[in-house]
């Protein structure tokens, strides 16, 4: 046997007798960043913990009652040795993961034992299963970098959070994010080495460490203690790579090339609503491409041994598609985007009792996107319109220190600093510049028929139906370049600056830890429409209401959105958790959070100030029989979310957001799509007020706002069948007690102001459409109704608003964990059941990212027929993972996820005026929310009499089609050249290509009419694609 075949067959045997022990032992509770070890032996003697890749070494004595712990350990293998009074010893080796701490109990050694090293477990890689953890009450799942190596898994944070149990993909709209136990994309939190990494302008994205730097991710997803907080969904924790006294570097190339990725589907699409073949639209996707190379180098190890330690990786990312669309579209695009990463980390051991660490890394994307023209009913590329570039991400700093002031108690500090930009502009074919300052006096005019100073051509949407479009042909505008989309202002950026202080004290069987965290951050936002506004086309169906009769007339809206502010949000929290050790056999988790929240405005005053708001949180862990092999555990929390900063750019700053409406027009100017007007404009109508100048801070939330929170429970058990098997079961249940949306129907506090007989402007600065509220909850709205500084109070009834906000989460979850010499896996089905009348921050039925400001609660008829199942709703869910070698150089990883789809709805419009006779234009007054409505209508008449108008209760619509993705991978480790590997990774390899999200807005949201786009697919599922890889470690 050569010494590599030696070593692998080694680290496989180490493996499944650490797991083993593991099983019959028990894991604290630890900290987001660090691990521990702790056990039994003889009172009065002494252990030492000892790490040989840093150097790192610690004492403490052994308590009165015969215990110890070691905490605050970064991940890694330590060497714990008993020291006997008589001068013996016995050690043993243990791997410490983030977030947990390892159990070596010394107790059953007596001290005649000799001078004997015993019970040696050495765990050279990682645990590939996860251990039973008789004394933890979270459900966790702990994915390390050598795991991620052998499962064929995409290389982002996402794709490795989504192989844990419980957790679904979001909507594609909101970019690729998971959704955690029924909660929405929008309500998780993440961390890197301690410092929150989430981008809480929208809680939409977060920034990312090169993925070759991860050593651990932690997935949180139900049941975390009183440390973490901020979140009803779960918790993304990394720990990243670090230098060691053994010096290491390597090196690996990614590449997916376009010529192995599997078309997606063409097709030509029909409205189910519509007879016939009315609304045909054609997408034409043979010619879409995709190629992705990404290489990295990296290299880590000791500048002073046992003392001063660096790690640096510098990555360096390029991906290029090619996107054509429908074929009635006017332009098509191709586009790269380059990720130029790094990331660097300094360890310090100052002396055995403290230690100072510093991690920076840098995530900055930068994408150009180069549009052109398209002939309509053809797929082609004329001329070149312009691009687009975009820019995100920045640079990151995390300070943390580590002090182990006596055997029982330790202290940690962190600050971080972080940036996030999010900014944009245009380049015409001439090469001139086209982008917006965020001053939004740049952007509009006063003048209703007057120019604009923000160039660019104005965006055209045409949704008229087909038979008009037969006539004129499809208006679009030859020049724009960003789809509809309103251009970011060049100077948009987040900034967080983090503070925390954690520690941990242990008396006798309580582990007590407590600790402050201070979150400040802050939000440069802009964005308006390129060329000062949109219009958007639509087809009036004449004095009969009935479509192609013959008196039908096209009309046009212009629509004008302009914003731009700084805004901040403070944050802190206190907590307080104790480990109680009641007996050998039971554990009691007692925990306690207090968050207060406090969002301000663009003139620095704040507008929603939530104080101390307490989130309880409790737990126990019974080993039933003892020997940790039968875990019966449970926990109860309260958790809550706090108000993102985006909601203060309409709510609380100067902004423009206005209409003119029913337009007529004589033609079309053939390049910018722009109408050629038969009169002036009609007259502006505000939306949310929203006229330019700021709203009173005073008037824009109610004065006993709530947080967004929400209760959870769960109980379960796990249990060992073999030595190599242990199963499990666990049932969740999560309810939403608090929501926070918008709700703009200023008639509640107008109805109360004519019943006493007051006067009063709509809107006015101090008298906006739009207020935060709980839904359901009576409402505290202070107005100043003829904005002279005068306020009027009126608390004014939850029902009176809209109902209660409602969301349910429930699911049983199966589990299944093996490990051999040569094979791993993990396996999970999840039954559940995500119900209520919300989705929660964001509303992916029309992939509404506005966070907190969703048009679920703007009025209460909204909210008619909006209670069932929910859009992360999959009701059933298996996911399993796992790698074979089956030989000393080759191994086999696969991944196969089956998802249920998600629930369909039907979205239509309200006629607010169904007078007789109906049928005629003049009596059909269309909701201003337009197709936002859970109702539909049975035929292609709109608004005519015959036209048959139902309820579609949320989720009735039907549902799409179950998903299934099975990827494989194949290594190659070659014997003759130690440290190079060689792998190709399948992803989809049956080329499933299920649609999994498509348009659910049936009607015009003018006219009523069936739109030709109801239930057009948005997002599928990723074609097959193939990713080599080459790697080199020395």
């Amino acid at each position: 046997m050569s010494k590599r075949t030696f070593n692998r067959t080694l680290k496989r045997s180490a493996l499944t007798v650490a797991l083993g022990v593991c099983f019959n032992s028990s894991i604290y509770a630890q900290s987001n960043t660090s691990g521990a070890v702790f056990g039994q032996a003889s009172a009065g003697e002494k252990v030492l913990v000892q790490n040989p890749a840093t150097g790192f070494s610690r004492e403490v004595a052994i308590g009165a009652d015969g215990t110890y712990r070691v905490s605050a350990l970064s991940p890694g293998t330590y060497r714990v040795t008993l020291q006997r009074a008589d001068g013996t010893t016995s050690t043993r080796e243990v791997s410490v993961n983030v977030g947990t701490g390892t159990a070596v109990n010394f107790g059953a050694e007596g001290s005649g034992s000799g001078a004997t090293t015993l019970g040696t477990i050495t765990v050279t890689g990682s645990q590939l299963v996860n251990p039973i953890d008789v004394s933890s009450v979270e459900s966790t799942t702990i994915l390390t970098s050598e795991q991620l190596a052998r499962i064929p898994v995409p290389r982002d944070t996402t794709s490795v959070a989504l192989l844990a149990p419980g957790t679904v993909r979001g909507d594609g709209a909101f970019g690729n994010l998971a959704s955690f136990g029924g909660s929405s994309v929008a309500e998780n939190q993440y961390y890197i080495n301690g410092f929150n990494i989430t981008n809480s302008f929208r809680s939409l994205n977060f920034s990312k460490v090169p993925f070759e730097a991860i050593a651990e991710q932690q997935i949180k997803t139900g049941g975390y203690g009183a440390e973490f907080g901020r979140s009803l969904g779960g918790v993304v924790n990394q720990i990243t790579k670090r230098g060691t006294n053994e010096f290491k570097a390597g090196a690996n190339v990614f590449w997916s090339p376009k010529s192995l990725r599997s078309d997606v589907d063409d097709y030509k699409f029909s409205n189910p609503l519509v007879p016939g073949d009315y609304g045909n639209v054609a997408e034409n996707n043979s010619k879409d491409s995709q190629d992705e190379l990404i290489g990295a180098v990296w290299a880590g190890g000791a500048l002073v041994k046992d003392t001063l330690f660096a790690y640096g990786l510098l990555s360096y990312g390029k991906t290029d598609t090619d996107t054509w669309g429908n074929v009635d579209a006017v332009t098509n695009r191709n586009g790269s985007i380059k990720n130029p990463t790094w990331l660097a980390k300094f360890d310090w051991n100052i002396n055995d009792s403290n230690k100072l660490e510093l991690t920076a890394f840098s995530d900055k994307q930068e994408s150009e996107t180069r549009v052109y023209n398209n002939t309509p009913g053809e797929v082609n590329r004329t001329n070149y319109v312009g691009t687009v570039h975009d820019e995100q991400g920045g640079n990151n700093y995390v300070l943390k220190y580590t002090g182990y002031l006596t055997d029982t108690f330790t202290l940690t500090a962190l600050y971080g600093h972080g940036e996030f930009k999010r900014s944009q502009y245009l380049k015409n074919p001439d090469g001139s510049r086209v982008s917006y300052n965020g001053d939004i006096t740049t952007a509009y005019t006063t003048d209703i028929n007057g120019t604009t100073a923000l160039g660019g051509c104005p965006a055209i949407i045409d949704v008229r139906p087909g038979y008009r479009k037969e006539i004129t042909g499809a208006y679009g505008s030859l020049c724009h370049l960003t789809d509809g989309a309103l251009l970011q202002a060049s100077n948009n950026k987040d900034t967080r600056d983090q503070y925390r202080i954690d520690a941990e004290w242990i008396l006798g069987p309580h582990q007590l830890r407590f600790g402050v965290d201070v979150d400040n951050y802050e939000s440069v936002a802009g964005e308006a429409n390129v060329g000062g506004w949109l219009w958007r086309y639509s087809t009036n169906n004449g004095p009969d209401g009935r479509p192609n009769t013959g008196d039908e007339f096209d009309v046009v809206r212009r629509q004008t959105t302009a914003r731009g502010t700084t805004i901040e949000v403070k944050q802190r929290a206190y907590y307080l958790e104790d480990t109680w050790k009641i007996t050998d056999n039971f554990l009691a988790y007692l925990g306690a959070r207090w968050d207060t929240f406090e969002n301000l405005g663009s003139d620095g005053r704040a507008f929603v100030k939530i104080d101390n708001q307490f989130g309880p949180r409790l737990g126990f862990s019974w080993d039933a029989k003892g020997d940790s092999s039968l875990k019966i555990y449970g926990n109860a929390g309260r958790y809550a979310l706090p108000l993102t900063p985006s909601v203060a750019v309409r709510g609380s700053s100067a902004s423009i957001y206005q209409r003119s409406n029913n337009n007529r027009f004589s033609g079309v100017d053939p390049v910018t799509g722009a109408p050629i007007l038969i009169n002036p404009l009609n007259p502006l109508n505000l939306i949310n007020g929203e006229d330019g100048q700021a709203h009173d801070p005073n008037t824009i939330a109610s004065k006993n706002l709530d947080p967004m929170y929400q209760d959870e429970f769960i109980l379960g058990f796990q249990t060992t069948l073999t030595d190599h098997l242990n199963v499990g079961a666990r049932g969740i249940y999560r309810k939403l007690k608090a929501a926070i949306d918008d709700n703009c129907d200023y008639t509640a506090i107008t109805d109360l102001a004519d019943a006493d007989g007051l006067d009063y402007t709509v809107p006015n600065p101090g008298f906006p459409y739009c207020r935060l509220f709980n839904p359901g909850e009576d409402a505290v709205l202070v107005t100043d109704l003829n904005g002279d500084g005068v306020y009027t109070t009126y608390t004014v009834e939850g029902d009176r608003l809209s109902p209660p906000a409602k969301r349910s989460y429930k699911a049983l979850e199966l589990f299944m964990d093996g490990s051999w010499d040569k094979f791993f896996f993990q396996a999970s089905y999840t039954l559940g059941y995500n119900k209520g009348n919300t989705e929660g921050g964001v509303k992916s039925d029309i992939g509404q990212g506005d966070t907190n400001t969703t048009q679920d609660f703007d009025y209460r008829e909204l909210t008619v027929d909006t209670y069932g199942y929910l859009p992360n709703d999959r009701r059933h869910a298996l996911k399993v993972f796992g790698n074979y070698d089956f030989t000393d150089e080759w191994s086999l990883g696969a991944n196969l996820i089956v998802q249920t789809g998600r629930p369909i709805n039907c979205l239509g419009v309200l006629d607010t005026n169904p007078l007789e006779p109906v049928g005629t234009v003049t009596n059909y007054a269309p909701h201003p929310y337009g197709s936002g409505f859970m109702r539909c209508s049975n035929s292609e008449n709109g608004a005519s009499d015959d036209s048959t108008v139902s309820a579609v209760p949320r989720g009735t619509a039907g549902r799409l089609p179950t998903t299934t993705s099975l990827d494989l991978n194949v290594a190659f480790r070659p014997s003759f050249a130690p440290g190079l590997q060689f792998k190709v990774d399948v992803f989809n390899v049956f080329n499933s290509q299920k649609v999994t999200a498509v348009s659910e807005v049936a009607e015009d949201s003018a006219t009523g009419n069936p739109l030709s786009t109801y239930l057009l697919p948005r997002s599928y599922q990723a074609p097959r694609s193939v990713r080599f890889m080459v790697q080199y470690d020395f």
